[in-house]
């Protein structure tokens, strides 16, 4: 890895510049496409190895969550749910994040902040409203009661298509390495393509 190469990481390629200096420690920087690294002389390669896609993973997040921040009025989207609410929850900011791995999203009372994992950008508007409305729901209840699902179906009545659609996207990125490229393919064929009767199967 010493030298000038490329790394993939996240599906996005960068050309890797990697230097030997006198530092303590594994250092890197992005500019643009490029990911420069500064590493001790004596560090070994394997290290380097290990470290590196780490350090260009938590940065090539970094810079996509700053992009999808940025895109549009997020805190308009939020509030505009917020107010269908009977008690409307407040809310003072809203941030897509990439750190978020275990759950779509998280509302703190606290600080009244909404954080919404980063790629619902990239999923249909009903999805993202759903994420919120189930999020700011735990406003009034913390369980998943009978109560808690009222509330968030008399708010969102997209929420049960919503979640069925996450799970499935929670399915494929878990599998989709392990499926045949034949699978695969045809899977890729089915975008766009309808029931004849118009409904959802």
């Amino acid at each position: 890895m010493d030298g000038s190469t490329s790394i993939n990481i996240d599906g996005v390629t960068l050309r890797l510049v990697v230097e030997r200096k006198r530092v303590r420690h594994i250092n890197a920087r992005l500019r643009q496409e490029t990911l420069f690294v500064s590493a001790p002389a004596g560090v070994s390669q394997q290290i380097l190895d290990q470290v590196v896609p780490d350090l260009a993973r938590r940065l090539v997040r970094r810079v996509h969550a700053r992009k999808v921040n940025t895109e549009e009025d997020a805190l308009a989207l939020v509030r505009k749910v917020a107010a269908r609410f009977p008690n409307r929850p407040e809310v003072a900011h809203v941030e897509f994040v990439t750190t978020q791995m275990s759950r779509w999203g998280s509302y703190s009372s606290r600080t009244r902040t909404i954080r919404l994992h980063a790629a619902l950008c990239d999923m249909p508007r009903w999805v993202l409203e759903s994420v919120v409305a189930h999020e700011l729901a735990h406003v009034s209840y913390l369980d998943h009661g009978p109560a808690f699902w009222a509330l968030v179906r008399s708010v969102d009545p997209d929420c049960d298509r919503a979640d069925g659609f996450l799970n499935g996207v929670s399915w494929l990125a878990r599998n989709d390495g392990q499926l045949p490229p034949v699978t695969r393919a045809l899977l890729q064929g089915l975008s766009g393509c309808t029931p004849d009767d118009g409904s959802v199967r």
